[in-house]
């Protein structure tokens, strides 16, 4: 039978004290059904598997590191969060001799070699040789999010993007530089960090010779060289990433349909438009717990928050420097790439923000002021 991933079930039978056949699928459904969570209908095989699973649900966390602090809400998942501590990896494979703090994490490794991809979407096909991968997957399908912060609200489609989020709002930074002692809330920020020391740089441009420490940033530095741009449908500008181009198309007038009756501005998006009107009314939802300070967008209390907390989550990877805000980090980062995607449309001259285009563009209304 085929449902939302391809297995083959054995419908092994047995006789009960009784005398009569069963099958051992219908006893696990059984048990299922006295296994059920109340919360949200999952049903477990065993009620000690019910009892892990509503922690998710209530937040309870009973398990504590000694090392850091960090609470867990199953045992087996502290004992693995503490060898990032001891730095024991019991688990070793035996092809390539690279070892593993953990048997799933070997496991997941190992089909690597084999080329194993056990799970099929039996939506579009796709296989995966990691279930947490597949079940993340079929989430695109479905448009689950399982996993809600219970400080803020914001649902995610996998734990592990929940836990990550978590860390803003605690403050946590479980990973520490051993040559400066800087800690970071991301393990991939860490080891970024780590190449400022080292000086490693392992991505070069075989155009112009620029080398870079990130992936990312390397593939957007080749874009200026081969113009593989997203491009403005208004007026044909090429931008290398998406980012640029949504900041550059807010200089294009367009056609905004949402109209605001009291000051006769405009707009392109209804929720934008929603935003705006608070302006007006004065309603403003969001409170900074801290400060009492009102805001009517949930992530401008959360950027708000961030000046308490003096979390600089955005870190260049090139130089170090961090930032409390994605866009900031985005325009420090093009002093690096030399990335200019704002172009004057009356002298082809270039700028990396668009407020230095707007400045230069006040150079021209002038000059041309001046002629009559």
């Amino acid at each position: 039978m085929q449902k939302n991933m391809m297995l083959i079930k054995d419908s092994t039978s047995h006789k009960t004290s009784s005398g009569d056949t069963c099958s051992i699928s219908a006893h696990t459904e059984a048990k299922k059904k006295l296994n059920s969570c109340s919360e949200c209908g999952k049903t477990f095989t065993c009620k000690s598997g019910l009892q892990i699973h509503q922690r998710t649900h209530t937040g309870e966390k009973p398990y504590l590191c000694s090392h850091c602090g960090t609470s867990f809400n199953r045992k087996d998942t502290l004992r693995h969060h503490q060898r990032l501590h001891t730095g024991e990896k019991p688990h070793e494979c035996l092809q390539c001799g690279k070892r593993f703090t953990g048997m799933r994490a070997l496991r997941r490794h190992q089909r690597i070699h084999t080329g194993e991809k056990p799970y099929q979407c039996s939506q579009c096909g796709k296989s995966f040789s990691d279930i947490s991968n597949f079940k993340h997957h079929q989430r695109v399908h479905t448009g689950e999010k399982p996993f809600t912060c219970l400080q803020c609200g914001r649902r995610f489609t996998m734990r592990g993007n929940l836990r990550t989020h978590q860390r803003i709002h605690t403050g946590e930074k479980p990973y520490r530089c051993s040559l400066c002692g800087t800690s970071f809330q991301y393990n991939a920020t860490l080891q970024e960090h780590q190449s400022v020391h080292s000086g490693q740089r392992l991505y070069h441009c075989s155009l112009c010779g620029k080398s870079f420490n990130r992936e990312s940033h390397f593939q957007k530095h080749q874009r200026i060289h081969t113009r593989e741009n997203y491009i403005c449908s208004q007026c044909g500008e090429r931008f290398p990433d998406r980012g640029a181009l949504k900041e550059h198309q807010l200089l294009h007038p367009g056609e905004n349909p949402y109209q605001c009756l009291e000051c006769g501005k405009s707009f392109v998006r209804r929720d934008t438009f929603q935003y705006h009107q608070r302006l007006h009314t004065g309603e403003n939802l969001f409170h900074c717990s801290q400060c009492g300070k009102r805001f009517n967008r949930k992530d401008t209390l959360r950027h708000h928050q961030l000046v308490h907390t003096g979390e600089k989550p955005y870190s260049c990877s090139q130089c170090g420097k961090s930032f409390n805000r994605k866009d900031t980090l985005r325009h420090h980062q093009r002093l690096h790439t030399g990335e200019k995607p704002y172009k004057c449309s009356q002298c082809e001259k270039r700028f990396a923000h668009p407020s230095n285009l707007q400045t230069h563009l006040r150079v021209h209304a002038r000059q041309n002021s001046h002629q009559y």
